[in-house]
């Protein structure tokens, strides 16, 4: 692609992929029939669909809706094969912690990825919950074998890392145990799983770093809308700071202030962006946002907020290449468990396309130029998407050929990323 001047006009945001996989759980452990409007049918998603499908749910996609009949996980039944959760760590971890409390096996597996990511972090907690679990490597990795056990203990996990999948897992476990499951973090983390429950009748309490989870609660279906997901509009976001003549309208998109950190780091940076239209639904809070071309100044970002922001780092990096100054990145070490180790990603690639960028064990430190002059070539974003859409943002600041090996990994969880990029890009693209 060559230089662009502009991005303008309405984005529309597929569904929340963090969401829309708890959306299909917790709909398929509930009982009743459930209508789950702007669901995300991307790659990720659709792995969670097919395993609950061959675990005896009845599930399907009606239109833009998926039609969810809750069967509750009594009445699942055991699979003839191994489940595959594709690239989703978040469909591996959670459910784990759903078949956690089942009474057959299963086993979970996943691609190249997935497999290599540590596992001991959800495996020791519901082992010490009872649960018949164990992986490869010493229990350290995927697959996991699950035999299930009807007798889960409550238990009160205190962990050393803040992690919304982790603690999830705990939640979902903790559901069918047989007192009450405490889950306490250093620091908060995303508190979709907690919301949703609480939307469908479980009785939970929780303050973003502390959870209670009471089991023996009948959780009832309802019919859901998926918010846009605020790590997709966030490419958007970002590209229309760093591009000259720019503004994007965004709507519906969740606000949840366990995710929204991120839009306050902008701000915090100078970003011209404004949330219009604030409303809670489903339980979530939702909202319009608009952004304009900005003059941005580099911060400081220290890991106190890091679990909220985690995955729009890599294209926070994009946007304090062209700041005033200099941005540090501290306490993300946890972006080197994704799907590929981020923090050696963005270094490598960001350096290659001449961005001041060093590598840090956690984080970044990024020299920002507003002059900036992006080298264009063939970069490798690791069949990484949200390093593919952060190189994406990257190379629209470059006047040379800028090619991105291996693009189509996007589809995880952006499948119209392409389209809506073009779209707001128009004539210039």
């Amino acid at each position: 692609m060559s230089c662009i001047k502009s991005i303008n006009g309405e984005i529309k945001i597929p569904g929340d992929k963090s969401i829309s996989h708890r959306a299909a759980i917790i709909s398929a452990i509930a009982e009743g029939n459930v209508i789950i409007n702007n669901f995300l049918f991307s790659d990720d998603c659709i792995n969670t669909i097919e395993i609950l499908k061959k675990l005896g749910v009845d599930i399907k996609k009606i239109g833009d809706n998926l039609v969810v009949q809750g069967c509750g996980i009594e009445n699942f039944r055991e699979p003839d094969d191994v489940l595959y959760v594709g690239n989703s760590g978040t469909t591996l971890r959670l459910m784990c912690g759903v078949l956690s409390a089942t009474n057959f096996l299963s086993v979970l597996t996943g691609d190249k990825s997935i497999n290599s990511r540590p596992m001991s972090r959800i495996i020791e907690p519901l082992s010490c919950m009872g649960a018949n679990i164990t992986g490869r490597d010493k229990n350290k990795k995927a697959p996991v074998i699950i035999s299930g056990n009807n007798g889960l203990k409550g238990m009160v996990f205190k962990t050393d890392i803040s992690s919304a999948q982790v603690k999830s897992c705990l939640v979902l476990a903790g559901l069918y145990a047989d007192s009450i499951t405490e889950i306490i973090q250093p620091a908060i983390s995303r508190d979709h799983t907690e919301r949703m429950l609480e939307y469908f009748g479980a009785n939970i309490k929780y303050d973003g770093r502390h959870t209670i989870i009471y089991p023996g609660h009948r959780l009832e279906g309802k019919n859901l809308f998926i918010p846009g997901d605020l790590s997709s509009a966030a490419y958007f976001v970002v590209a229309s700071l760093i591009l000259k003549d720019s503004a994007v309208i965004i709507k519906n998109i969740g606000m949840n202030p366990t995710r929204s950190r991120f839009i306050e780091v902008l701000k915090d940076m100078g970003a011209n962006i404004e949330i219009k239209n604030p409303r809670m639904l489903n339980n979530e809070q939702v909202a319009d946002i608009e952004s304009r071309t900005s003059n941005l100044e580099g911060i400081n970002i220290d890991s106190n907020i890091i679990p909220n922001i985690i995955d729009e780092i890599p294209v926070l990096c994009a946007a304090a290449a062209f700041a005033h100054g200099s941005t540090i990145i501290s306490g993300a070490g946890e972006l080197r468990f994704k799907e590929s180790d981020r923090i050696k990603s963005v270094s490598a690639q960001f350096k290659n396309a001449g961005v001041n960028i060093l590598e840090k064990e956690d984080g970044f430190i990024i020299k920002g130029n507003s002059g900036l002059r992006i080298k264009g070539g063939s970069f490798e974003c690791y069949g990484d998407h949200r390093i593919a859409m952060s190189l994406a943002v990257l190379g629209l600041r470059s006047e040379e050929h800028f090619f991105i090996d291996n693009f189509e990994c996007v589809d995880t969880s952006f499948p119209s990323f392409k389209y809506e990029l073009k779209k707001a890009l128009g004539d210039k693209y």
